[in-house]
């Protein structure tokens, strides 16, 4: 009988769970599944979200490239974020978000990015409380950016907004894969005009 994992609300695994069932792995799927590369950003998160999926055996068919950008200025020198993102609306936002993902998709020539920029406290900066996270998306072409509040303590800040971005670029992928799909289907059955 198949062992059925589950997760804690970090994303954790309970012991006697089936790994395969994180995150990490789901997204490792979909990747596989549609042949897609994928490329890292990370501010707040430090290297979390690259450091699940290198424990997928078989990642590097698929991740590209990860950056560490925790500075404002390896921001702005790797990832080529703008100072008027930095200047009106600062590093913990959506636009820089965006703006991550998009260069490091760009930089890693990938398919998708994602990035996440926040603040996992302890105290609040920028006037942005602590907990409060972006997660950036770029997916073929397009980019967007989610907005997450966390609760706990640094490290479980970290943590969270390192599996919800796993899953979150799940959803994406799977969302655009449906939505594309779909296109090819209304196109196949549109009666022809000639």
């Amino acid at each position: 009988m198949k062992d059925i994992r589950e997760a804690d609300a970090r994303g954790a695994l309970l012991e006697g769970s089936d790994p395969s069932m994180a995150p990490e792995y789901e997204l490792y799927s979909l990747l596989k599944r549609y042949e897609l590369s994928i490329s890292v950003a990370e501010s707040c998160t430090g290297g979390l979200v690259c450091s699940k999926l290198v424990n997928v055996p078989g990642i590097s068919e698929h991740f590209k490239e990860g950056f560490i950008v925790y500075s404002n200025k390896a921001k702005k020198k790797t990832l080529e974020l703008s100072k008027s993102t930095l200047k009106k609306q600062g590093a913990v936002s959506g636009q820089a978000a965006k703006e991550m993902a998009l260069g490091a998709a760009v930089n890693a020539d990938t398919d998708i990015a994602v990035s996440v920029t926040g603040n996992a406290g302890p105290s609040a900066e920028e006037g942005k409380p602590v907990g409060l996270v972006y997660i950036g998306i770029y997916c073929m072409g397009k980019v967007k950016a989610y907005e997450y509040s966390f609760e706990g303590e640094r490290a479980d800040i970290r943590e969270q907004a390192a599996v919800e971005a796993l899953r979150l670029c799940s959803r994406i992928i799977e969302k655009y894969k449906k939505k594309q799909d779909k296109d090819r289907s209304d196109k196949a059955e549109a009666p022809d005009k000639n």
